[in-house]
């Protein structure tokens, strides 16, 4: 047994050292070239690799660098770079005949870079397209299958890398690092199993999971993909896909399917965005929506059509379609919003991020909110127009006759602690630079009818210039021996003392911003002659008589306006 032993040992250890010593004595870098013209040939790009080295342990070919050209239409720079790779081989071909069959590839560490150009088509789209068929012809076709049929790999890996994306006419880009991919018996003509995960910008992670192939020898863009799509916190402002300097921002999260196929995708699942950042100098909202999608995109034309969805903000819903454009630095849309009777108390916590603050304490506890808009332009740069409503609505903890003491202190009009709201319509323009108001129009019990139009900045500052129509049912005049208060006691004095100006209308002007509002009384320019129009209802006045020829010089509306322009401590026009 010793001297059986003894032999078994020697035999092992020769097997070692040929094991150790075999690769210094198979010349490996003379298959560098056959390597590079194969890869050249199956991608259609110029491969380079650096020197080789066999381990017969591993059964593997090293290389020490790996290069792959870009399409010279993009960039004469690289489209991937690896510190390293290794190519899985079968031994005993490769040592007694020399023959070379892959079983796998390994790419460590590689650096991808992505861009597209302005008609939205992608460097990666000739990878193993005309350039390959082109190479495949020049081999005549009853002597050697192309190139690009005969690759096959057991296995491919990309590990650790990163990838870059942007745009060939923008400096901009966007980095995507711990870069994975799997595949299993990929083919350039048959279906293969993939999986990609990488981590995104700010902490998110991206997974795509499924089946490729077989490759479009076209346009590798164009190539069938039936997989599952699963994003986490991805930061929207990162991406470098939106403008941040805008104010568009927000985490996304998406769960989904994608299927491509004859050059036509569809992509179909729920996305919840958080922390909504919509404008510059709002602020992010404090509740998520979520959209239930799904969209149809043609990959020749880079445009799509988003079907009808489902957008949720709590139990609001909202109903969006549409197309977008891929074309160009920012994707362009044009969606239609229409939502109906919308919980306003399920909104108040995403007005902040379309620069929409209610004043401080105020909340809406009542109402529904109605919407039809046009989500229109690239989406570094959205415009949102079209006609909002609330109706029945209840602002708590504002007493709008407090907010307006500087007006009120003409009319007499208490509204109390809450502010009661029969409607309130408005068309709007909201765009990344603020919001444009016009035909707005609200109908408040405790007051009247306020119409008028206005603004508000991407720093919230208000510029409204309204009119308020005063509630036959408002407290605005007295009569009788106790001193007369409010525009009622006013014009009821300039009447004889007969105050009946119900519907008289008041201008003012809102200031401020929408955390603090401020209203001012305005009787200069246009608002005077509205005050004007208004003094007719005095009670020194006879029905179809001109108010003023009224022989009673208090009864003429200039010294009306006198009389108001002096508790406003402003000149008369």
């Amino acid at each position: 047994m010793g001297s059986k032993l003894r032999v078994v040992l020697i035999v092992v250890g020769i097997l070692v050292v040929l094991i150790l010593i075999a690769p210094f004595f198979i010349p490996v870098n003379q298959f560098r070239p056959a390597i590079e013209e194969k890869a050249s040939a199956a991608l259609g790009r110029k491969v380079q690799l650096g020197n080789l080295s066999l381990s017969l342990l591993s059964g593997s070919l090293a290389a020490e660098n790996l290069s792959i050209g870009d399409d010279p239409k993009f960039s004469s720079a690289p489209f991937l770079t690896a510190k390293s790779l290794k190519v899985g081989v079968e031994l005993m071909p490769l040592i007694f005949s020399k023959t070379l069959n892959i079983t796998g590839v390994v790419i460590d560490t590689p650096q991808v870079t992505l861009l597209h150009n302005p008609a939205g088509v992608w460097n990666f789209s000739s990878l193993g397209g005309p350039a390959a068929k082109a190479q495949a012809k020049q081999v005549p076709a009853e002597k050697t299958p192309s190139a690009a049929a005969d690759l096959s790999i057991k296995k491919l890996e990309l590990k650790n890398g990163r990838i870059t994306v942007g745009a060939t006419d923008s400096r901009k880009r966007s980095a995507y690092d711990n870069l994975n991919i799997a595949a299993s018996d990929v083919s350039m003509v048959s279906k293969f199993p993939v999986t990609v995960t990488a981590d995104l910008p700010e902490g998110g992670r991206f997974k795509l999971d499924g089946t490729a192939g077989p490759v479009d020898q076209e346009d590798t863009s164009l190539t069938p993909l039936s997989a599952k799509l699963a994003i986490s916190s991805l930061n929207l402002a990162s991406t470098g896909f939106l403008d941040s300097s805008a104010g568009l921002g927000g985490i996304v999260d998406v769960d989904g399917t994608m299927t491509s196929s004859g050059g036509q995708a569809e992509t179909k699942g729920s996305a919840k965005l958080s922390k909504a950042l919509l404008v510059a100098g709002g602020s992010p909202a404090g509740v998520p929506v979520t959209v239930n999608f799904n969209t149809k995109y043609n990959l020749r034309k880079n445009a799509g059509v988003l079907n009808p969805s489902l957008l949720k903000i709590g139990n609001a819903a909202a109903h969006l379609g549409g197309t977008y454009d891929t074309r160009g630095e920012a994707t362009a849309v044009k969606v239609k919003m229409d939502a109906k009777d919308m919980p306003a108390k399920d909104l108040e916590a995403f007005l902040p991020a379309l620069g929409i603050n209610l004043p401080k304490g105020a909340s809406l506890a009542a109402g529904t909110l109605n919407s039809d808009l046009d989500i229109t332009g690239p989406t570094n740069k959205l415009v949102i127009t079209g006609n909002v409503g609330l109706f029945n609505g209840k602002l708590a903890g504002f007493d709008l006759g407090s907010k307006m003491s500087a007006v009120t202190a003409l009319t007499g009009i208490k509204t109390g602690s809450d502010l009661l709201i029969d409607k309130l319509t408005s068309d709007v323009h909201m765009a990344p630079d603020g919001l444009q108001a016009q035909n707005f129009n609200a109908v408040i019990p405790a007051l009247g009818t306020l119409v008028g139009q206005g603004t508000v900045d991407s720093k919230n500052a208000l510029d409204f210039k309204m009119a308020a129509t005063l509630a036959s049912t408002a407290t605005y005049s007295s009569s009788g021996g106790a001193p007369v208060s409010g525009i009622g006691g006013i014009l009821g004095a300039v009447g004889g003392g007969k105050g009946n100006c119900k519907g008289a209308t008041i201008p003012f002007l809102i200031k401020g911003t929408t955390a603090e509002p401020k209203f001012v009384p305005d009787v200069g320019g246009i608002a005077a002659g509205l005050l004007k129009s208004q003094l007719g209802c005095v009670g020194g006045a006879t029905a179809g008589a001109n108010p003023l020829q009224q022989p009673n010089p208090a009864g003429n509306p200039a010294n009306a306006v006198d009389a108001l322009s002096g508790l406003f401590k402003k000149k008369k026009p």
